[in-house]
């Protein structure tokens, strides 16, 4: 059995341990030796980050081609209409790729979560909303370029799950070791 991390990622934390300019690393919550993250998380993104002592498991969490789902809440601004949110989930093109449909719904601010230091700009004129979006794919700031290339900017970006495991009962720079393989991860 691989050791499993799941770990709840502050904003200003790198996907590595060593720290880095600004940007913390996740030596400075995690003391657990001989892990390595599986699937990275941008800096300015928070929520779920997995870590594994098994490569294998590793490629296959962060690999596309495995299609384990990552749910992630954006709250974007402005407010998408169904006909933009239907262009994310028809697959949408960008720059050097064209991403796959992905699930869309538009849901209030999630429950339970954490306020963000520091907090997201607050501008009364324009208004926000959250979007879930679950894709397979997650690569290099996928989630922020589908929401801009609809005309909807990501203020701020939570992955709430991968597979079946998520940042539920998580406080914000908290882990947990679980043992498992890819198909206890598995979710959908």
């Amino acid at each position: 059995m691989a050791k499993i991390v799941i770990f709840n990622k502050p904003y200003g934390v790198l996907s590595q341990f060593t720290p880095e300019g600004r940007w913390r690393g996740l030596g400075e919550f995690i003391s657990l030796k001989d892990v390595y993250v599986a699937g990275r998380l941008d800096a300015d993104s928070e929520g779920l980050l997995l870590l594994t002592d098994d490569g294998r498991l590793q490629a296959r969490i962060a690999e596309p081609k495995h299609k384990l789902v990552k749910t992630y809440w954006a709250q974007v601004e402005g407010e998408p209409a169904e006909a933009d949110l239907e262009r994310l989930r028809a697959g949408i093109r960008l720059s050097d790729f064209t991403a796959q449909p992905a699930q869309v719904r538009r849901i209030d601010e999630p429950p339970g979560l954490w306020q963000r230091d520091p907090p997201i700009r607050y501008r009364a004129a324009i208004p926000t909303a959250w979007l879930e979006i679950r894709i397979a794919e997650g690569k290099n700031r996928q989630v922020r370029r589908m929401c801009a290339a609809i005309g909807y900017p990501v203020l701020r970006l939570v992955r709430a799950a991968v597979g079946r495991l998520s940042v539920a009962g998580l406080g914000l720079g908290e882990w947990r070791l679980l043992e498992g393989t890819i198909d206890d991860l598995r979710g959908d």
